[in-house]
């Protein structure tokens, strides 16, 4: 007859589950500041288009909750647009503004700000 000796196998001292789901949610924040930090440094914002190179809006403003009368300098006019939640209707056409009357380009928006925009487009869609 062959008997068999059964040999303790260590056990593993498992650690609190609460100290590694929190460990690991730190660590995807941690991943997630580190992905903002390189599209800031290193300008990957996705925020220029090819198509919209000669559109730029020079000015916007509110008239009731999802309307807006926007001003569009395109190449050779500005266009004076009412923005509704179903069409856009042109109101009017102006003439080119001064080359002297443009105001200084603004820097690139950051993060926060592109974060802010792309949340308020996907709340809205």
């Amino acid at each position: 007859m062959k008997t068999e000796t059964a040999v303790a196998q260590p056990v593993p001292m498992p650690g609190s589950p609460l100290l590694e789901v929190s460990g690991a949610l730190l660590g995807v924040i941690l991943l997630i500041f580190a992905a903002a930090w390189l599209a800031k440094r290193f300008g990957l914002g996705g925020v220029k288009h090819s198509a919209a190179r000669g559109l730029k809006v020079s000015a916007s403003t509110a008239i009731g909750q999802r309307e807006r009368v926007v001003i569009v300098d395109v190449e050779d006019a500005r266009l004076v647009l009412g923005v509704t939640a179903g069409q856009v209707s042109l109101l009017h056409t102006l003439p080119p503004a001064p080359a002297e009357a443009e105001a200084p380009k603004a820097p690139a928006p950051d993060f926060s700000s592109l974060m802010k925009s792309v949340i308020k487009r996907s709340g809205r869609s």
